[in-house]
């Protein structure tokens, strides 16, 4: 089979077929065997290659090779012939060698190689790749003919690449056509060549339908070399279908000089070639030579021949013969020093083969040197001598004079203050040939100077304050060297980016000396400011700032400004730890305003220290549970919270307490208690004060209450009673209240005791007490504690009865009289007098009947009672009433008792005239 390499430009590939080399798992398969390619192509080479798989680690290095020198296999990438024109392309086991505008030089065999670690071999991968960098080898055939057309194909004996453009002649004119075929109207008198675009120095030859018949010129020589000063003969032959006309050899750079490639001009007619030329044709008229005499390098470009003959003419496009015109050049081969001589071997030599043949003559100093007529010779010479040679007859063409380095200098442009940035070249000037080699020397910090660069100008595009040095070059070639003066350069430049320093660098305490520094590179010097928070700074000596004493205020952001008339920075902002003990603690509490009990309260405890400081809190010097760092929080603050308070500041340098200050909490008033003094038997007439006390924040104020109407206020929390009357007995209560609540007492009874009043006696019935009847006599008196009543009639010595109730069951007229009740308890007795008189008559015995029937309703209604107390019947017996004494007299019907109801009815009317006259 056959494979086509990949190839970029307008490279030419042979057909071949691949390979495949093998030794013990080691292989190398090359895609093609044999490439061709145009000179400034791109080309490819590539390969796939195995290994054992046991040697996969084992391989550290592969390659492509062209040269063996000291029996090392050169790397294409380190071989200068090709440097910066190859680069590797890797896959899975491929390797793609890339050459890039190819010269004919590189023609050569390539091949891939392997290294390996285990024993320090390779592996070469045979035969390899010939590469042929060559001219396009070009042909025109017929592919087929009709009557009328012809068709054409330009080939080559080596593949193109695809999307090449050709170039068409007919008789030497360009045609547009542009493929690699062509069709034209059939003329056996037609000429046709082809050629490749951007290559049509290399056309094919000339291709005629019939050979012996057709127009064409064929140039002997499609290349000329010529020394200067010698002549040269230029030879084409021509066969023409119709008879020639004219005929002339012109310049092809000369016609294509003028506008729209207008008739070529006769070089018999050219002035720069007046009495150089001369044109002999040959004795058939089918050959033409041309010979240019006294050749100058300005004769070097493509001659070409043209004739006119009938209707046709031969064209000015399709190339001719180039003349390259090469002066003589002097090389030095061997220089041998002496103590107190040079000689140099030398030779003369052209480009040109053409010149080994003539005899030639030596000058130095433009002096011949009449015994040597060699193309090589050896001349003693000084560094001041100049050496040329010359064709011998040809004298006036010496070859340019070959001398050591003339002084150098080196030029500074542009003269003058040179600015940072600003473009600056420094050329070092020399005269020299062969050319010199510059070499440029900067002195460094050991004042030594030192290779700096080998181009003849240092070009700075934006030059740096590192540039900034003395500088100095010499020139050398093969007979000497010369070297300049030194030179400054002194860049001009902004300063650059401060540095800043601080001293002592250690921590730094208070009351200590501190000295900042700031330094700049600049030119000229900075001036230096120091600036705080972006406030000035007090300024020392140059780039100083000194604190002979720091203090806390000092601490904080400091940065130098570094000025000159070029620019100015700033430097990094460094910051200043002053380092002390901690100053006087604030306090500080929220919330701010009044604290309610129930609140959320924290105390915060701030003071200025470096390093900050530890907090600690107390009440009344009792040390209190720490929370986070400097604060002391009452999620529910109390009452017992209320106190004075105080916090501790403390780092390694020291500690200070704060003042203390007083939490004080506000609540609503706790449920008041009540205190009576005296706190004994209140008796009537004294003195009494109740007291009503309250924890409140703020403190309470109070009111008293009787029964809730509003008690007369004596003094905070009191209520004053100077003489106690039965009318203040009652209950009693206080109220405390501030602007957070109220809240009211238990209420306390006042219990104010006191003897029995007047008594009252009253009589039932009211009306007139007939005999017979029954009488029911009540005493009541106000008392406390409770009266106790006795009954008396004041004609006898003994008590009738006890109890607030006195019955007379029968009474009789012998029952009326003054009687009179007694109350009396623990704190007296008063009693209180009244008639009793009985009616007699029928009246007494109606009087009788009632009595009776009130008698009978009375015991059916005290009959339970009776039955409780299981007391027996009697007569005469003492009957108790619920509300005093339970004794009760029974009596007979007596006429005395008749008044009875009339003197109750007397007291009754008496105590209610006291009641309302009180």
């Amino acid at each position: 089979m056959t494979v086509r390499a990949a190839v970029t430009g307008l490279a030419i590939l042979f057909l071949s077929v691949p390979v495949v080399q093998s030794q013990k798992g080691w292989g190398v398969t090359y895609s093609q065997t044999e490439v061709c390619a145009l000179e400034g192509s791109t080309v490819e080479l590539s390969c796939t290659y195995t290994y054992p798989s046991s040697d996969y680690y084992t391989v550290t290095e592969s390659f492509w090779f062209t040269k063996i020198q000291n029996n090392e296999h050169v790397d294409v990438r380190t071989d200068s012939q090709f440097t910066g024109r190859v680069m590797y392309s890797r896959g899975w086991k491929r390797c793609t060698l890339r050459i890039t505008n190819v010269e004919k030089s590189d023609s050569a065999m390539y091949k891939f190689r392997f290294i390996r670690d285990k024993d320090g071999g390779g592996f070469t991968g045979n035969p390899g790749v010939v590469l042929s960098v060559q001219d396009p080898d070009l042909q025109v055939q017929r592919i087929d003919s009709q009557s009328s057309k012809l068709e054409l194909e330009c080939l080559s004996s080596c593949l193109l690449p695809h999307h090449v453009t050709y170039v068409w002649y007919i008789n030497g004119h360009k045609i547009s056509a542009e493929e690699s075929s062509y069709t034209a109207d059939f003329f056996n008198a037609d000429s046709y060549s082809c050629a490749l675009k951007d290559y049509e120095d290399f056309p094919s030859p000339l291709y005629c339908y019939y050979d012996s018949l057709c127009n064409k010129v064929i140039y002997t020589l499609r290349t000329i070399c010529a020394s200067r000063g010698s002549s040269v003969d230029i030879s084409c032959s021509y066969i023409s279908f119709e008879s020639i006309r004219s005929k002339f050899w012109f310049r092809s750079d000369q016609s294509q000089s003028r506008r729209y490639y207008l008739q070529p001009e006769d070089l018999r007619g050219d002035s720069q070639y007046a009495n150089r030329v001369q044109i002999t044709d040959s004795r058939r008229g089918d050959a033409s030579t041309l010979r240019i005499s006294d050749l100058r390098e300005s004769d070097s470009a493509v001659y070409r021949f043209t004739f006119t003959a009938g209707s046709s003419e031969w064209g000015n496009s399709l190339h001719g013969t180039t003349l390259t015109v090469t002066a003589l050049q002097v090389q030095v081969t061997k220089i041998t020093t002496n103590q107190f001589y040079t000689v140099a071997e030398l030779r003369c030599h052209s480009s040109c083969s053409e010149a080994a043949r003539f005899s030639y003559v030596w000058f130095k100093n433009r002096q011949a040197v009449t015994w040597e007529s060699t193309s090589t010779t050896k001349i003693r010479y000084d560094l001041e001598d100049e050496i040329s040679c010359a064709l011998r007859g040809h004298e006036r063409f010496p070859s340019p004079s070959v001398y050591a380095p003339k002084v150098s200098s080196a030029v500074l442009n542009p003269p003058g203050e040179m600015v940072e940035n600003s473009s600056v070249t420094l050329t070092c000037s020399t005269d020299a040939n062969p050319s010199a080699n510059i070499t440029w020397f900067k002195k460094n910090e050991r004042q030594d100077f030192e290779p700096f660069s080998s181009e003849q100008q240092l070009i700075f595009s934006a030059i740096q304050s590192s540039d900034a040095g003395e500088y100095r070059c010499t020139a050398e070639n093969s007979l000497g060297q010369r070297t300049s003066a030194h030179t400054i350069i002194d860049v001009k430049y902004a300063p650059k980016f401060p540095s800043v320093s601080v001293s002592p660098s250690a921590k730094i305490m208070e009351g200590s000396s501190v000295t900042l520094t700031c330094s700049s590179d600049a030119n000229p010097a900075a001036n230096y400011t120091w600036y705080k928070e972006n406030q000035t700074a007090p300024q020392g000596r140059q780039g100083l700032h000194h604190f002979s004493t720091i203090s806390p205020e000092d601490r904080g952001t400091y940065y130098c400004r570094s000025e000159n008339q070029y620019g100015r920075i700033n430097s990094s902002p460094v910051f200043i730890d002053v380092q002390y003990a901690p100053k006087l603690p604030s306090v500080s509490v929220s919330p701010v305003d009044e604290i309610m009990e129930g609140s959320s309260v924290t105390l915060t405890c701030s003071s200025d220290a470096n390093p900050a400081a530890s907090y600690t809190w107390y009440k009344e010097n009792q040390t209190l549970p720490q929370g986070q760092k400097g604060t002391y929080s009452f999620t529910t603050i109390r009452s017992k919270d209320s106190g004075m308070y105080s916090c501790k500041s403390e780092n390694k340098y020291g500690h200070k307490t704060s003042k203390g200050f007083c939490i004080d909490v506000q609540y609503a008033p706790r449920l008041p208690s009540v205190s009576l003094s005296p706190s004994a038997v209140i008796v009537e007439g004294t003195s009494l004060n109740l007291t009503c006390s309250s924890d409140a924040n703020p403190a309470a104020n109070y009111t008293w209450y009787k029964e809730n109407q509003t008690a007369p206020q004596g003094r905070q929390g009191l209520h004053h009673l100077s003489t106690i009357s039965p009318e203040d007995r009652g209950t009693y209560y206080c109220r405390s209240e501030n602007q957070y609540g109220r809240i009211n007492s238990s209420p306390v009874f006042i219990d104010v005791q006191y003897a029995p009043k007047l008594p009252s006696v009253s009589v039932s019935p009211v009306d007139e007490i007939m005999e017979g009847s029954s009488v029911t006599l009540t005493c009541s008196s106000d008392a406390n504690p409770a009266a106790n009543y006795t009954w008396y009639k004041e004609s006898e010595d003994s008590s009738l009865a006890s109890g607030p109730i006195f019955i007379i069951d029968d009474i009789r007229s012998e029952n009326g009289g003054n009687y009179y009740c007694e109350a009396y308890n623990t704190r007296g007795r008063h009693n209180s007098t009244f008639t009793l008189t009985v009616v007699a008559g029928s009246s007494a015995f109606i009087a009788n009947i009632s009595r009776v029937t009130l008698g009978l309703l009375m015991m059916i209604l005290l009959l339970p009672l009776i039955l409780w107390r299981s007391y027996p019947k009697k007569k005469e017996t003492l009957r108790a009433e619920p509300d005093g004494p339970e004794e009760a007299m029974e009596l007979n019907s007596d006429p005395a008792y008749e008044n009875i109801s009339d003197m109750a009815a007397a007291q009754r009317e008496d105590r209610e005239e006291q009641e309302d006259a009180v």
